[in-house]
């Protein structure tokens, strides 16, 4: 019972700040949008697209917004299309010829101008996309073409026969399939921010509480604790079980807000559960040693976080550690964050269950373990100063 009381005061103590609040409840919130907004995943190459008039440009102009892997912007002008193509709001600029009509219903040849910028490394995607999507809507104009030529009959009434023809026609087609790299990353958008998100602010929030500790250790709390019949062991419990609660509280919200607002599927929930738990672990761990290491509630609250932020950054939850240079991410792996980033992403990637990351969970154990015991130490040799 001494335990849960100590545990219950100092959650009380620790929730009572209403900036502290806004830093557990609202902010983790925030940032998971606007991170979750920015790397939503592209759906398609960007095309701007000048088009030309008639009917067979109209017709192409549907068949490229139909394809799947384009997502068509029109503009009234080259000039305009450019000027979007330099501001890389668009991968590339489509110009769709003024004559395309009358210069496929003579059987001319007829080329596409397809602007790419220097620099745009999706400029050959692009091209290969639309390429696709013209190659395949020109197929049956070519054959209305030449069988036009071969019977004089007018184009226009042949290509109606074409069309059909080539929809029954048998077609070989090319599937080009990416091995190696799925699965090595988190889900774009809230799929990447949430569980990033959860393990940079439940570490984050509870490196900042640590003055919390401080603050009842400078109070004399512990002090009078003592002078009843209350062993240091239940204080220390007690004090470790108030930053284990709370880090679930703040774990389950984020997981909450997650789930019902931004969709996200965290995976199997057996995995999920003993992930969330062991890093909760590791952030009373890390709270703890936080307020037997510094010295004033001051410095706990800004070094504390800036320690946690580096690591957080550091450990892959605000960019993925497979773009970084090799020496990069392995310094990353120094950090108990990169060990729970690669959980989340076998867990939301890969399917994994929890025999998928008994590796990564061991290494928590580890951290959290470090962590509390050093943390525990410090606070029985204060206890007994």
């Amino acid at each position: 019972m001494n335990i849960l009381t100590i545990a219950a005061v100092s959650l009380r103590r620790m929730v009572g700040d209403r900036i502290a609040l806004f830093f557990m409840v609202l902010l983790p919130v925030i940032v998971i949008l606007v991170i979750g907004t920015v790397v939503q995943g592209q759906s398609g190459f960007r095309i701007g697209l000048v088009a030309g008039e008639g009917r067979l440009a109209g017709e192409l102009t549907q068949s490229l917004d139909r394809a799947e892997t384009l997502v068509i912007s029109r503009f009234t002008g080259e000039n305009e299309a450019t000027d979007a193509l330099r501001r890389n709001e668009i991968d590339a600029v489509l110009l769709v010829p003024a004559n395309l009509d009358g210069a496929l219903a003579s059987g001319g040849s007829v080329e596409f101008p397809l602007l790419v910028t220097s620099s745009a490394g999706s400029g050959q995607g692009a091209w290969s996309a639309v390429a696709s999507v013209i190659t395949d809507h020109a197929s049956a104009v070519q054959a209305a073409g030449f069988a036009a030529r071969q019977t004089g009959q007018p184009f226009e009434a042949l290509l109606p026969m074409a069309r059909s023809l080539d929809a029954t026609t048998p077609q070989v087609l090319v599937r080009s399939e990416v091995v190696g790299s799925a699965g090595e990353v988190l889900p774009p958008g809230f799929g990447y921010s949430a569980p990033t998100m959860l393990v940079f602010f439940v570490f984050i929030n509870a490196m900042a509480l640590g003055a919390v500790l401080i603050q009842t250790r400078d109070l004399g709390i512990h002090a009078r604790i003592m002078a009843g019949p209350v062993r240091s062991r239940d204080v220390v419990l007690g004090e470790t079980l108030s930053y284990l609660v709370l880090a679930l509280l703040q774990s389950a919200l984020i997981i909450g807000v997650g789930s019902l607002l931004f969709g996200v599927s965290w995976g199997d929930p057996l995995a999920a559960a003993a992930l969330t738990i062991t890093w909760a672990l590791v952030g009373a761990g890390a709270g703890m040693l936080s307020g037997t290491v510094f010295r004033t509630p001051d410095q706990a609250s800004a070094i504390g976080p800036a320690v946690g932020i580096g690591a957080g950054m550091l450990g892959g939850c605000t960019w993925p550690l497979e773009i970084v240079p090799p020496a990069v991410r392995i310094a990353g792996h120094a950090t108990p964050h990169a060990w729970a980033v690669d959980a989340w992403t076998a867990i939301l990637s890969r399917s994994s269950g929890l025999s998928g990351i008994l590796g990564p969970l061991a290494i928590l154990v580890a951290f959290a373990s470090l962590f509390l015991g050093v943390a525990v130490l410090r606070m029985r040799r204060s206890l007994f100063a």
